[in-house]
Formats: structure tokens, sequence, C-alpha cells
């Protein structure tokens, strides 16, 4: 596979030390985000601060804004092993789902700041760097699987029709997009209102999903999954390009 394919960023690291440099500077990068701003921050000021050439830092990473993939693709891997830490021992579907929620607020938290540019690289439909993007979806799986084991690890599981859980994976990662959408612009403290939005919105969400289980809700549920594969899941990129 060519250096330029990894998701993210120009080379995919053929060495440790390789690996140690992609890392190094998405890390520079992200501090400098939180000290000084997204906009006022250039690839010259993280290669300087990280202190490596300006040639290196885009060798790794083609531009300023393929950073936001790279912390994409760091993000949702530190938020999957949170997440199941936090979920162990609990089989409450309802408990599961928000502490799955919740864990992604507190792992993105420190860098609420420059979250605007999430938003402005998610809203263009064309854009790579999209979380619906095929070149978004190694980040994408990681995350689905993850909802994959709320729903596998929790005592709805077995109840549920298996056509709708099938298609669950996918659906709780939009509402976490939602989610997400709502932090974006929360300006409360601590994004208060997004941690009232995860707790309000979750027991709804579970009822519902409880609900499709029983039979004289069948025919509704077949609807909704046409509906959902017919016109949501094709929206979203399935491979890697």
């Amino acid at each position: 596979m060519e250096a330029a394919e990894l998701p993210g960023g120009r080379a995919r690291p053929k060495t440790g030390k390789s690996e140690q440099t992609r890392a190094l500077i998405l890390e520079t990068a992200m501090r400098l985000f939180q000290e000084r701003g997204y906009e006022k921050t250039t690839m010259r000021a993280i290669a300087a601060e990280a202190g490596i050439s300006v040639g290196n830092a885009y060798y790794y990473f083609e531009s300023k804004e393929f950073l936001i993939q790279g912390f994409y693709d760091r993000m949702t891997h530190e938020h999957a092993a949170d997440a199941r830490e936090r979920m162990r021992g609990q089989v409450d579907f309802d408990a599961r789902l928000e502490s799955a929620l919740t864990s992604w607020l507190d792992c993105a938290a420190a860098y609420h700041e420059f979250a605007a540019q999430f938003f402005r690289t998610a809203a263009d439909p064309t854009s790579s760097l999209s979380p619906f993007s095929n070149e978004s979806h190694p980040a994408r799986a990681t995350s689905v699987a993850l909802f994959a084991d709320v729903l596998s690890g929790s005592e709805l599981a077995p109840k549920l029709d298996p056509e709708l859980a099938e298609l669950l994976p996918d659906l709780l990662w939009l509402h976490l997009m939602i989610v997400v959408l709502y932090w974006v612009f929360d300006r409360t403290p601590d994004t208060e209102r997004t941690r009232e939005f995860v707790r309000r919105s979750t027991p709804m969400a579970a009822r519902v999903i409880r609900l499709s289980r029983y039979r004289v809700f069948r025919p509704i549920v077949r609807d909704a999954k046409g509906l959902i594969q017919d016109f949501i899941l094709p929206t979203i990129g399935r491979t890697a390009k």
C-alpha cells in the first residue's frame, strides 16, 4: 500500500520512529490549537514547535485540515477504549448507551474551543475529511463496532428483532453524530446542556428500541428498516478508497 493512503495524512508510518513522529506532530498541533486557536496555528508553527522541518510535517499531513482527520482517528480509538471500560459489568442497555455517549464528551472536552472546525469539515459533503466520507471509514467502523458492543453486552440484545439489531449500531453512531453537532455549538460551562441532552435523550432512544421488540410494532420496524437501508445508509461511505 502506498504511503499516501493512510487516512488522516499522507504517510503511512513504516517504522516505530515514523509512528512517533506522526504522533508528535498531531499532539503538538492539538496543543497549539488549544493555546492559539485553529485559525492562528500554521503548519510552520506546528513544525517548529515539534522540532522538525516543515517538509517533514507535510510528509505526514497533507495540510492543516488533515490534522482534523488525524484527531478524529485518535479520538475514536480513545473513546472506544474508555467507553468499554466504563461499560464493564453493566448490562442495562440504557446505562451502557449513556456511558458510551458521555465517554465521548469527556474524551473530547479538552478540544471544545476549536470544535467549530469539526463542523466546517463535516458540513462539506464533498470533503474527504467528513466523518461520513469513504476516507473516514476506518474511524467510523471503530465507532460503529463500539455501539455494536453497547447492544451485544446488554440484556436487551437477545430480545430484539434480528433485522433491527443489524442496523442499530449504525443508527446509534448517527445518534452520536447528533450529540457531537449539539456539542460543537454548546457554550455552557462544561457543555452541561449537551450532557443534559444525553441524559434525557438516551432513555427516549432506549424506549423506542425496546418497544420495537413487540410483535405489534414489527410492521413499523420493517418499514423503518427499509427507509434506513434505502435512504440513510447509502449516504455514508462504507469503505476506504
